[in-house]
């Protein structure tokens, strides 16, 4: 949408306040809310702030940043009328010499999905985030809305929450396809719309924001968080992927005369994508309670395989877009809600393009249960373990070169910097289980 006619829907809309979001490194939302006289200026200028004070973002000595707005994204806030209607936009980060941040989430994906559009493709996505709803009790922090479990019909407050979830979602404009109780008590799932990377992972930033300040409003609160509590189901955000043709206009991943009716290009992205894993599990599983999340026994992978019907693989080939092009598509299983969706999906797109780069081919699939093989049936079929730590990944990822010119330099070693002090914070607690299992024993 341009600028005028954003203008003249505020107009309309009695706008009066304009609340202007980013993420930093970690996928967290920030904003900085501005009068509505202001936003003229702002798409002009940007609105200044102090990147310092960033988690991630610039040094002391290249602190001056600026928001610019995406007036794309354009939306009122169905919540936030008191005192005057304020509207959403999502800002794109700039420097002072007017050139984009090279640390800004949303510049990453941008600049990996018009790389990959001069080559003719456009990634499309659409992720199934997982969340849990659980009763704001200051005594305990994960006492749940409900004690229904996969596809149960919703608890009355459960099923008026997500409700009212899913309106504010239309309000931003975002179609919701399904929504549904997960495995865990008090754990959902909201999946909307498959389609253009950019576009999707406004729409996740948006779910977060939306399911966090509605929980907040009826007492409860809403989490992504990847494993809450053990021995239940952790939060997962599987991801549909597919590649468009935009000059044939057709989807690249599709090829009605193979057996699982994927396309040349779709097996080599499949490939990439295999190759790159362990380092994209530092993005796409970004924390150390991510890896509490990719343990045997839970629906989460834990092997590095690609099957159809098998759901324990890593990466799944949907079957019920048999004969439905547009439909052709290819699962990846493993990121969770936690990761920031800019640079999952960037990263995603790239080592699938790596794939297809250097015409990879990927492995045989594995359609039995992985889980029931043993470590010798493991090693002959050659099927690698996904990490089993952040600290794994990132290691990985240092030495992944693909992934490290995704990210850029500077985004690079902020992302590694930052996460290597969470994983040496981490080391460091004494847990309870190791004051229950140790202090009498020893």
């Amino acid at each position: 949408m341009e600028v005028q006619k954003v203008l003249k829907q505020v107009e309309k809309d009695d706008i009066k306040f304009i609340t202007l979001q980013f993420t930093d490194l970690l996928g967290v939302i920030k904003e900085v809310i501005i009068p509505v006289e202001e936003l003229e200026g702002a798409s002009r200028h940007g609105v200044w702030f102090d990147g310092s004070s960033v988690e991630g973002f610039a040094r002391i000595q290249e602190s001056d940043l600026f928001l610019k707005p995406d007036m794309a994204t354009y939306a009122v806030v169905p919540w936030l009328t008191e005192d005057g209607k304020t509207a959403r936009l999502i800002c794109d980060i700039y420097r002072a010499d007017g050139d984009p941040f090279e640390g800004d989430p949303r510049f990453i994906l941008k600049q990996a999905a018009a790389e990959v559009a001069k080559e003719g493709f456009e990634y499309n996505v659409g992720p199934e985030p997982e969340f849990y709803l659980f009763k704001a009790d200051g005594q305990n922090r994960t006492s749940p809305i409900d004690y229904d479990g996969y596809f149960d019909l919703s608890s009355h407050e459960g099923y008026k929450t997500i409700k009212k979830i899913i309106a504010a979602l239309e309000s931003f404009g975002i179609k919701v396809e399904t929504s549904h109780h997960e495995v865990g008590f008090g754990q959902y799932e909201i999946d909307f719309n498959y389609g253009q990377c950019l576009d999707v992972a406004d729409k996740v930033l948006t779910l977060k924001y939306t399911a966090k300040k509605i929980a907040q409003m009826h007492d409860l609160h809403a989490t992504f968080m990847p494993k809450p509590e053990m021995g239940k189901p952790g939060s997962g955000m599987h991801v549909h992927q597919s590649l468009f043709d935009t000059k044939s206009k057709t989807n690249a991943f599709y090829d009605k005369d193979h057996k699982y009716n994927l396309s040349k290009i779709a097996f080599s992205f499949i490939a990439g994508q295999i190759k790159h894993i362990n380092a994209m599990c530092a993005i796409l599983c970004p924390t150390v309670n991510s890896y509490k999340r990719l343990v045997s026994g839970f629906e989460a992978p834990v092997y590095v395989t690609w099957a159809a019907m098998n759901r324990s693989a890593l990466l799944r080939i949907p079957k019920w877009f048999k004969a439905k092009s547009e439909a052709a598509r290819i699962e990846l299983r493993c990121p969770d809600p936690a990761c920031n969706p800019y640079l999952a999906f960037a990263v995603m797109l790239k080592a699938g393009m790596d794939g297809i780069k250097n015409d990879l081919t990927p492995p045989e699939p594995v359609e039995e249960d992985i889980y029931s093989l043993d470590d010798e049936s493991l090693l002959q079929k050659n099927i690698d373990l996904l990490p089993t730590s952040l600290q794994e990944a990132l290691d990985a990822l240092k030495k992944d070169k693909v992934l490290q010119k995704v990210l850029g330099e500077h985004l690079f070693e902020r992302y590694i910097d930052v996460k290597t002090k969470e994983c040496d914070e981490f080391k460091k607690q004494v847990t309870p289980w190791e004051i229950e299992t140790y202090l009498d024993t020893f």
